[in-house]
């Protein structure tokens, strides 16, 4: 099992968006986005749509896709980090393998800069984070509208 990687260079297919963005909402667990918000994510990625890119990780074995995890540029280094961890999913039968624990790694070393992620405050996966050098720094407080 290797990770693929995916920027603006190295294309992905719609087919394969779709199928990423499948995975994604289907193996993320109560903490999901809205399947358009998790395709945007990849198309941005991508460079599919206007922004800076960024990239799509996934680990396949035998064409089937038992982790994904996609990171944005943003583009603000200034005032906040140069990278957000937007989506990330393990494949239930697949979890506590160490592959979310590979993705992470992987998008530490492939990323330069900071990296951020947005992520619940009862999501366990706060502990793995937190192994691999994340560190909670702001508080996100939203008007929900």
């Amino acid at each position: 099992m290797t990770i693929k990687t995916f920027d603006a260079f190295s294309r992905l297919s719609f087919i394969d968006i779709n199928r990423i963005t499948n995975f994604l909402f289907e193996n993320s667990g109560p903490f999901k986005d809205p399947k358009s918000g998790i395709r945007k994510s990849i198309l941005y990625a991508a460079k599919e749509i206007s922004g800076l890119g960024g990239y799509v990780f996934i680990i396949e074995d035998k064409n089937e896709i038992l982790g994904a995890a996609v990171v944005n540029k943003t583009g603000m280094n200034e005032y906040l980090s140069e990278n957000i961890l937007v989506n990330i999913a393990v494949k239930e039968k697949s979890r506590r393998k160490g592959i979310a624990k590979r993705l992470i790694k992987h998008t530490i070393t492939y990323c330069k800069g900071d990296i951020a992620i947005h992520i619940n405050k009862d999501n366990p996966a706060i502990l793995l984070f937190k192994k691999e050098g994340f560190k909670i720094k702001n508080i996100e407080m939203r008007l929900e509208r």
